[in-house]
């Protein structure tokens, strides 16, 4: 894809179902997807370990909103143990970037004093929220981001979290995996509203947020 690919083209194609991905960090070329199957996590059947549960609810961690994007694109984007190349290259950083300068895509943070140890992003659209990536350096710190990421969008009216693929990972979340026309119907119903991602107080704390949750299911 060349690069007269802009940030309109990208919301374009988040509405109609596909999703630019990459070969390798310094790969400047990018390429759009659209699964036959797609993962989805249902907010109002989002589950939570109780472990998990304990540390939202009284753990070592700050959760902040859209204070610091591009660190936790960046920390996305780097390697680790395990993971020797990343799908996030230079052009979709840039375009996520133009995103949330629109106010279209948005960080979940997780701070231990003022260290990043953890986080997620993704695109809002509608009623529709599009998890892209999550990171965590220390235990279970994008976890904790991904709890408040629910609590706010089930606070804010969204339809649909995206998750794209369904891995071991979000199964213990409650993450199912859809047909492709499933997943367009979804979206589709999803578009048809304007969630508020803003509806929860940025600096919800843990139980405010478990609450939320609760109250969902």
């Amino acid at each position: 894809m060349d690069d007269a690919f802009t940030v309109d083209d990208l919301i374009a194609c988040y509405a109609r179902g596909v999703f630019p991905m990459a070969d390798a960090r310094e790969d400047e070329s990018l390429f759009l997807i659209d699964p036959e199957r797609r993962g989805v996590l249902p907010l109002g059947d989002f589950h939570i370990p109780k472990r998990l549960a304990r540390t939202v609810r009284n753990g070592p961690y700050e959760v902040r909103v859209d204070t610091a994007f591009n660190m936790v694109v960046e920390n996305c984007a780097a390697s680790r143990p395990g993971r020797v190349e990343t799908w996030i290259n230079h052009p979709i950083q840039r375009l996520y970037g133009q995103l949330h300068a629109r106010g279209m895509a948005h960080s979940v943070e997780t701070w231990l004093g003022d260290q990043l140890v953890g986080g997620l992003y993704g695109v809002s659209l509608g009623g529709a929220f599009f998890g892209e990536s999550m990171f965590s350096t220390a235990r279970d710190a994008s976890k904790v981001a991904l709890v408040h990421l629910v609590a706010r969008l089930l606070t804010g009216g969204y339809q649909l979290l995206d998750t794209q693929f369904l891995t071991e990972h979000l199964t213990q979340f409650g993450t199912i995996e859809i047909s492709r026309a499933d997943y367009r119907r979804r979206l589709a119903k999803a578009l048809k509203v304007q969630g508020d991602f803003y509806g929860l107080a940025g600096g919800a704390t843990g139980a405010a947020c478990l609450q939320a949750i609760s109250q969902a299911s």
